[in-house]
């Protein structure tokens, strides 16, 4: 039993001078830090197509003829020949006055006018008899005068005779309104039986003519300066306008309209700038046969800036913003993060936004993982393609950054095809 006590104590003693061995050589290893691989993002060249640059506005449709119709003389409203709101051809009768007074009034007219004219016949006659009998010496010269004034002043009543038959026809013209242009009419503010033109014109509606219609519209002094560049690089001058406006294009949208469905021309520039407003009156002319456009309406108004020039478009979602500006991740040969201030042009229909500085056509921006790309450090790149729809799903775990002023937000993820189309 000794042995057997003495054996066992041996080989406890072999097992931890052999964990004791083994615990020293773990401690001589020494600590290694494995980095993590770098993210990967997706990136792709900007694109760069022709785009025309827009001049964007506000303005107000107006019509382009809108008149009081009036009661010019006195008396009762006998007719009324429209329905309120309908449409008005010209020359058809809106409203009638009673005509009885007028119409006497036109034939006393003319009962004067046939006295008058009979007698000047009669003194016709006498002073020729007379001018005869002077010849001859058997009248006076006093007598021959006499004759002479007398047939002068029947010429004279029949004159103001006549200019009164026209006043009493005209006064009668009054009795009733007509339409004076194609449009339509407002609801009547004057009733059958009312007495009108009693103490001077009544309103008794308003016609107003909306095919085609105004767009009004102003420019700011700096926009005005910015449309005189443009024409300096066409050699041209802002007083051109004046005299080639039939040449410019414009195009508006209604508020619950997307883009700009209406097309037109600029017809009118004022010739100078409202020293008081700083600003420049423009009004455009539209065609307006379905009476889509009503007066008094707000529009959003788009003038084209010169003629399409080749631009560099990233998508819009991939703008971000600083205290310094927007700005764009983009990645360069060795695979590294910039981050690159621009200036931003106009949101295109597209999705895709116009980039008016700070990015070259070579340029690959990032478009996907942007979340996880840091300025200045090194990523994976997946090249990708910009197609300009609508942006891609965030990956799990991304937030999206905030849109800076006055970029339009992109639409809502969906499970339409994204805008970024990996290689394979």
């Amino acid at each position: 039993m000794a042995g057997g006590i003495r054996v066992s104590g041996v080989l406890s003693r072999g097992g931890i001078v052999l964990s004791a061995s083994l615990l020293l050589v773990a401690c001589e290893e020494k600590n290694t830090y494995v980095p993590p691989p770098a993210p990967t993002v997706t990136a792709a060249t900007v694109l760069q197509q022709p785009i025309t640059r827009f001049l964007e506005l506000t303005g107000n449709t107006a019509p382009i003829n809108s008149v009081d119709l009036e009661a010019r003389v006195q008396g009762f409203l006998t007719n009324i020949n429209y329905k309120d709101g309908a449409f008005a051809s010209k020359g058809s009768v809106l409203f009638v006055i009673e005509q009885d007074q007028y119409k006497a009034q036109v034939d006393q007219a003319k009962a004067q006018l046939a006295a008058n004219q009979a007698a000047q016949v009669q003194a016709e006659a006498e002073y020729n008899r007379q001018a005869q009998l002077a010849k001859q010496d058997f009248a006076s010269q006093a007598t021959l005068d006499q004759a002479r004034a007398k047939r002068d002043s029947a010429v004279a009543e029949v004159a103001n005779a006549e200019a009164s038959l026209q006043l009493a026809q005209i006064n009668l013209g009054y009795t009733q309104i007509a339409a004076p242009f194609d449009g339509a009419v407002t609801a009547h503010l004057q009733d059958v039986g009312a007495l009108v033109g009693y103490s001077g014109p009544t309103k008794l509606a308003t016609i107003v003519q909306i095919n085609p219609i105004w767009v009004w519209f102003t420019l700011s002094e700096q926009e005005v300066l910015r449309i005189k560049e443009a024409l300096a690089k066409q050699g041209r001058s802002i007083t051109s306008l004046t005299r080639d406006v039939p040449d410019i294009p414009i195009e508006i949208g209604l508020q619950t309209e997307t883009g700009y469905p209406h097309g037109g021309k600029i017809d009118y520039i004022a010739p100078q700038v409202d020293p008081n407003l700083g600003t420049l009156t423009v009004r455009g002319i539209f065609q307006n046969d379905d009476f889509a456009l009503l007066p008094g309406l707000f529009a959003r108004v788009r003038v084209p800036l010169g003629k399409p020039a080749d631009t560099v478009l990233v998508p819009d979602f991939a703008i971000n913003s600083n205290q310094l500006g927007t700005y764009v991740l983009t990645v360069g040969a060795d695979n590294v993060v910039s981050q690159t201030q621009v200036t931003l042009g106009q949101l295109q229909a597209n999705g895709l936004r116009a980039i008016e500085s700070g990015l070259k056509p070579t340029d690959r921006v990032i478009i996907n993982g942007i979340q996880r790309a840091v300025p200045g450090s090194k990523v994976q790149v997946e090249d990708g393609k910009i197609v300009g729809v609508a942006p891609p799903k965030l990956d799990e775990g991304d937030k999206p950054l905030p849109k800076p002023a006055g970029v339009a937000p992109a639409d809502a993820p969906s499970k339409a095809a994204p805008s970024v189309a990996p290689k394979n």
